[in-house]
Parts: C-alpha cells; structure tokens; sequence
C-alpha cells in the first residue's frame, strides 16, 4: 500500500486529480490549496463554478488552518469527526475562494478511513472532498463506477455508499441527510 499512497502524494503535489476512497464513497481529491488543481476539479466533475467543494483534513490543526472554530464548532467536531459528517463553517483566507462558491463558507470532511487520511497527511494539505462522479450522477462505490477523468485511482475495495450527512454549524441545520443525520440533528437542537 506504502507505494500507492506515495504516487498518490505525487500526482496531488503536482495539481493532478486523485480518487480516493473514504468511509462513504469515492472521492476525487486535488490539492484544496492550489487554484489550478481546484479548477481541474471543477472541469473534471462538469460542477458548475459557484457550487461549493468541500476539503477533507487529517487533523484538527489543518482544520483549524482552513475554517474557523468557534466553541460550538469545536464540540460538534469533537463529537462526529472523524467521521462521515460534512461541517460547513467559515472559511479563512488560504482556501481558493472558488471552493466557497464565494460564500464564504467551506465544508470540511475529517474523512474515517486509514487511505484518505494518510494521503492527506502526507501531503500536509487540505484536498478536495467530492464525489468522483460527474455532477448530477449517482456517487461511485466501486473504483469501476468512478466517471470522471482522474490522473491517479487508489483502489480502496467496494465502499458503504451513503454519502456524509452535511451540517451548516452556522445555520445549525442539516443540508444533506446522510450517515448519522438523526444524531447529527439531535445535537445541532441541543447547542
């Protein structure tokens, strides 16, 4: 595996789109800090620009380098993440604003999976966190459902398939039903 993950790490370094797999479903990662590699992104997907794209992290040190954390999203974090959630929170200022879809909001993904976060701690940067799909079709489960054009696959086995449940902590309501949604629900109406 220590190879894959390498070439992984390679291909992300140099603006190249990578799939990963994640306790969902797989991803298509690219360096969240590069602009080019975030609008390969968006050219791969066919997303159109002003949609949003999540980051995946591997820490709370580089989730804190790319959004602020208040107290309340401090405790979420601390309860869900790890874990297959999506947390919108405000962006700080490294992030390419496309990935904001200039709201000014990022949603960030601790992803639960050994693959996603060693190559994001290896690369000691945020990557992009969405689906490796085209826009608009179902989130691929197997590495022979992943449509989009990708420089590099890291075979991660036959996924769960449900995507993250998305939680706006600023809105404190859920955009996204997904894995957990009923708990994620329950301590948004508790903060």
């Amino acid at each position: 595996m220590e190879p894959t993950i390498d070439m992984a790490v390679r291909v992300l370094q140099r603006d190249g789109l990578v799939v990963y797999p994640t306790e969902t479903v797989y991803g298509l990662g690219a360096d969240a800090l590069s602009e080019d590699a975030v609008m390969r992104v968006y050219e791969a997907k066919n997303r159109p620009l002003g949609k949003p794209i999540s980051v995946a992290v591997s820490d709370m040190e580089m989730l804190r380098a790319v959004a602020v954390v208040d107290d309340a999203a401090r405790a979420f974090i601390d309860r869900f993440l790890p874990g297959p959630v999506t947390v919108i929170l405000p962006a700080k200022s490294c992030l390419p604003e496309t990935l904001t879809g200039g709201s000014g909001l990022i949603g960030i993904r601790w992803p639960n999976h050994p693959i996603a976060l060693e190559i994001i701690s290896r690369l000691d940067s945020p990557i992009t966190a969405t689906s490796a799909n085209l826009s608009g079709e179902a989130p691929p489960t197997r590495p022979e459902d992943v449509s989009v054009p990708h420089d590099y696959l890291v075979d991660g086995g036959e996924l769960p398939g449900t995507p993250s449940t998305v939680a706006d902590l600023s809105s404190r309501r859920i955009l996204r039903k997904g894995t957990e949604w009923e708990e994620v629900e329950a301590f948004l109406e508790a903060l």
